[in-house]
């Protein structure tokens, strides 16, 4: 099954361009494209961009649940990122707080909205990141979701 990593929407939207909007396409059911978002032995292959390893993680997919990654950099450096799932409709969308933690505590939380609708055969995933503190923090977490849904194409295609 070959995964896709054509890009159908890039950018930005809305709140002075302060929201992240990504949208791919992949070539797998719906069903199993949703499955690699849940369940953790899935995420360890693809999670963080290119160039980052996950060297812990810790999910919890339900209502309330939390999800926790660590992960380390191309530098040798750890990055920490967690949150609590507000919604899971499977296998329809997936609704998650998203904060990033660094040595000075956590930081911004914003809210990720992920789709996941059928396709012609094939799944449009629709990534939805807001609202970002600036501009900046925004094209930071485009660059790492890119990266993200790169690695999640080339490892879907291998499932």
């Amino acid at each position: 099954m070959a995964g896709s990593i054509s890009t159908v929407e890039p950018g930005n939207a809305g709140a002075d361009g302060r929201e992240l909007l990504l949208t791919r396409v992949f070539d797998a059911p719906r069903r199993l494209v949703f499955k690699m978002w849940t369940q953790p032995e899935h995420l360890a292959h693809w999670w963080g961009p290119a160039g980052f390893t996950m060297i812990a993680s810790e999910t919890d997919v339900r209502p309330g649940g939390i999800w926790r990654r660590t992960m380390r950099g191309p530098d040798g450096g750890a990055f920490f990122r967690h949150g609590v799932y507000r919604e899971v409709v499977e296998p329809e969308r997936l609704v998650f707080t998203y904060v990033t933690d660094d040595i000075t505590g956590p930081g911004q939380e914003t809210l990720v909205t992920v789709t996941f609708a059928e396709h012609g055969g094939k799944t449009r995933l629709t990534l939805h990141q807001a609202v970002f503190h600036s501009v900046a923090a925004r094209d930071s977490h485009q660059r790492g979701w890119t990266g993200c849904l790169e690695r999640f194409g080339v490892y879907l295609a291998k499932a």
